[in-house]
């Protein structure tokens, strides 16, 4: 995995997601297991919209593997600020 691929699939249309995705592949990222930065490319392929509703709405994803990829992005968001 490329961590400069991932920084720019990072960049997105709103700047919230901008910020929390890029903090977390900075300081979250190298803390993962290989099954959970699978998770995260693959949520990195999710619409905007869905981020933002999993990151910083009430939406919650089935899938108990991303779920645990996001409550650790949510969590590098918060010791990051």
């Amino acid at each position: 995995m490329d961590t400069s691929k991932l920084a720019w699939q990072c960049r997105r249309g709103m700047l919230e997601l901008d910020l929390m995705l890029e903090s977390f592949v900075r300081h979250g990222l190298p803390t993962l297991t290989d099954d959970e930065k699978a998770s995260f490319e693959q949520l990195l392929t999710y619409q905007d919209q869905l981020l933002f509703d999993y990151l910083l709405g009430d939406s919650k994803p089935t899938d108990g593997r991303m779920m645990s990829v996001i409550n650790k992005i949510k969590q590098t968001a918060a010791h990051s600020t």
